[in-house]
């Protein structure tokens, strides 16, 4: 009778991981659009009430445009300490104030992906969306900066010629809320404006 049970128990096991698997390799591609919906999430962390504009440039964090955090792993901004969490948008854009639960005015926070690529893939667009201000850093590199407040929409900033390396590239979003909703979208097209989901998204370096 053990072992019957043993091996019901280690056929079970088997079952669970072949249906699982595939769940989980899908849920970390960006989706049909190209949106990317896995991200690691930092904040919030006060500001001053309307400084967005300035905020925006200010390195909250030393060297902001290098940082590789993995989940579970702790920073500090001033005097306040947050810890990186795994968050997955439902839709298009990351609604910020839900992933971290509850409503965050005059804010800066921080998400993170990273793109895993097969190959070299020179010569994309990315494409940004914000509420309000944002600034998206590739592999160390300022590609794409909003400095007003607004409403989210689809691609309404474009960095054009954006390179994504063969292997893992890092991609920092940081995004500032004034007033109201704090909402953030980004995605690659190629030359054609046809999205890009050939790559995989990690949340560890």
């Amino acid at each position: 009778m053990r072992h019957r049970l043993a091996l019901l128990s280690c056929v079970t096991t088997l079952a669970l991981i072949l249906v699982t698997a595939p769940t989980r390799a899908q849920d970390m591609k960006p989706d049909e659009e190209g949106f990317i919906r896995d991200w690691l999430i930092l904040g919030p962390f006060p500001i001053a009430e309307s400084s967005g504009q300035d905020e925006i440039d200010k390195k909250q964090i030393p060297e902001e445009a290098a940082i590789k955090p993995k989940e579970g792993e702790k920073q500090k901004v001033g005097d306040k300490e947050q810890t990186w969490k795994a968050v997955k948008a439902k839709d298009y854009h990351l609604d910020l104030n839900e992933a971290l639960g509850g409503s965050n005015e005059d804010v800066v926070g921080y998400i993170v992906a990273y793109v895993v690529c097969d190959k070299a893939m020179p010569d994309l667009t990315m494409l940004m969306g914000s509420n309000d201000q944002g600034k998206v850093y590739v592999n160390g590199k300022e590609v794409v900066k909003n400095d007003t407040g607004r409403s989210l929409e689809k691609d309404t900033d474009k960095a054009e010629h954006v390179n994504l390396d063969k292997g893992s590239n890092v991609i920092v979003f940081k995004v500032i809320n004034e007033k109201n909703n704090w909402e953030a979208c980004l995605r690659f097209v190629d030359k054609a404006g046809k999205p890009v989901t050939n790559y995989t998204v990690k949340l560890a370096p």
